[in-house]
């Protein structure tokens, strides 16, 4: 059983900074491409951010490409989400998941309890 636990979320003035982490335990991370998911409220979640299982490799949606940026350190089971020039549009709550190699549909059916990014104009 994977146990997700995302962090790192708070209030922040439109254009600001956050980074979120994603401490994934239970099952071989390292193994796994991994992303990043959001969903506002009364919208359905939607993928935001990917990254291939050895780190070299990244993909965004269009909404967030050039101000988001994913990583991970397999070492410490952890992914992260630096997330700049934050517009208020970005407010949801995020969370991390797996995914088939370039993919954009998590494939674990436990989520962790998320992160609340909320951005103010």
């Amino acid at each position: 059983q994977v146990q997700l636990v995302e962090s790192g979320g708070g209030l922040v003035q439109a254009g600001g900074s956050l980074r979120l982490s994603c401490a994934a335990s239970g099952r071989t991370f390292n193994s796994y491409s991994m992303a990043w998911f959001r969903q506002a409220p009364g919208k359905e979640r939607e993928f935001v951010a990917g990254i291939r299982w050895g780190g070299g490799s990244t993909y965004y949606a269009d909404s967030v490409k050039g101000r988001f940026t994913i990583s991970r350190d397999n070492a410490k089971n952890t992914v992260y989400l630096q997330m700049n020039s934050l517009k208020p549009e970005d407010t949801a709550v995020y969370y991390c998941n797996a995914v088939a190699p370039g993919a954009k549909v998590a494939i674990w059916d436990s989520w962790g309890q998320g992160t609340h990014v909320t951005v103010s104009s």
